[in-house]
Parts: C-alpha cells; sequence; structure tokens
C-alpha cells in the first residue's frame, strides 16, 4: 500500500477530506520524526512501539578475505508490534 491509498482508505474511515487526512498524516510522521530525533519512543496504543536504539560498536570479519574490521556505533529505528498483532501475523492474517 502506498501513501496514495493510505491516505484515500484513512479519509473514507474518518468522513475526512483527502486534503485534510494528508495533512493529518504528514503532521503525525513529522512529530515523530521529531520524537526519533530527541531519542524519544513513540509508543501507539493497540499497534506498537518504534524506538531509537544504540547498536554498539563491533568488529566485523569478512568471509572471503577474512580481514578484521571494526563497526562504528550507530543509532537504528526499531518497531515492536503489540502482542496481539504478532499472535494475528503468526496465524496467518486476521482473526
Amino acid at each position: 500500500m502506498n501513501n496514495k491509498e493510505f491516505v484515500t482508505i484513512l479519509a473514507g474511515r474518518t468522513g475526512m477530506k483527502i486534503s485534510e487526512t494528508q495533512k493529518t498524516v504528514e503532521a503525525v510522521v513529522s512529530i515523530m520524526g521529531d520524537c526519533f530525533q530527541e531519542g524519544s519512543a513513540v509508543q501507539m496504543a493497540n499497534f506498537g512501539t518504534f524506538e531509537v536504539k544504540k547498536k554498539l560498536e563491533r568488529i566485523m570479519v569478512n568471509p572471503t578475505t577474512g580481514q578484521r574490521m571494526l563497526v562504528p556505533p550507530k543509532l537504528a529505528l526499531t518497531f515492536k508490534p503489540n502482542v496481539s498483532w504478532k499472535d494475528q501475523i503468526k496465524k496467518g492474517g486476521g482473526e
């Protein structure tokens, strides 16, 4: 599903105009981005949690050459779905 399809479906379910819905979605994404820049987690009820995690520095070995390289630390965005979503997906879809 792309952005246009998502906004159209959301507008239909909420009764809002497509342009208003697009602005709302953009605002939500912008606010989430601001939270991620601050290092804060975003928890959405009945959906899951988006979180910025720090990956530690580590040593990587190139399997072809055997050369060891140092991989610097970095920040990564992670998502942990709600338990009910995980169970639905494990069962193969909706209930």
